[in-house]
């Protein structure tokens, strides 16, 4: 489990070839002693085990499917990549509960300025949009945000400079991919409503992790 609030920018230093998938190795300044093997990094949003580490990097398995569906399928060597360490029962949640499960990708249809932030509007599947909701949280590429506007064709978000600075957001430009996941909540929410059961309730949340 995740915040959504990026620790480093890594950057991808090989791509090897596996029967099942990517072996992906990272760069990153993160203290590596504070990751094993077996650990869970959020990687752009994908959440990925620790295979190995060395001096500075870390390698991942990537299965085919997580290429498929998610940004890492057209990373390179040299490309950059949002970082964050799993959740500790002692850390603070700075930004919302975050999986590092993919719900699917949007693309980067205009970013503009407003300020000294930018706007991004964002075109999502239906699929994803049904959880988009004016002031709800989604994570973009492992970075969680919130949603300044819900329309019909996608979502806009205002990103602040410090944000722009310290993710990969900074450096995306128009016509790009991004990873999506949308928030826990809502999907709870809608299935609930979906099974036509009470609805969802203090004993429902209990019962699906939130106390």
């Amino acid at each position: 489990m995740f915040t959504g609030i990026v620790e480093d920018m890594g950057t991808v230093e090989s791509l090897s070839p596996l029967r099942a998938g990517t072996a992906i190795t990272v760069a990153t300044r993160l203290p590596m002693d504070t990751i094993g093997e077996g650990d869970s990094l959020s990687v752009s949003g994908v959440c990925l085990t620790v295979t190995r580490k060395g001096a500075g990097s870390f390698t991942a398995d990537v299965s085919k499917e997580t290429l498929s569906k998610s940004t890492l399928g057209g990373i390179r060597p040299g490309s950059k990549v949002n970082l964050e360490r799993s959740l500790t029962l002692s850390g603070r949640l700075g930004g919302h509960i975050v999986y590092g499960h993919v719900d699917g990708t949007g693309v980067i249809r205009e970013i503009r300025l407003l300020g000294e932030a930018r706007v991004f509007h964002i075109h999502a599947d239906p699929s994803i949009m049904k959880f988009m909701v004016y002031k709800g949280a989604v994570a973009v590429d492992g970075v969680s945000l919130t949603v300044s506007a819900a329309l019909r064709d996608g979502f806009e978000l205002a990103i602040i400079p410090t944000t722009l600075e310290r993710t990969t957001l900074g450096a995306v430009r128009a016509g790009e991919r991004v990873n999506l996941e949308t928030d826990i909540v809502g999907k709870y929410v809608l299935k609930s409503l979906e099974g036509g059961g009470g609805g969802v309730t203090l004993d429902f949340l209990k019962d699906h992790g939130f106390s």
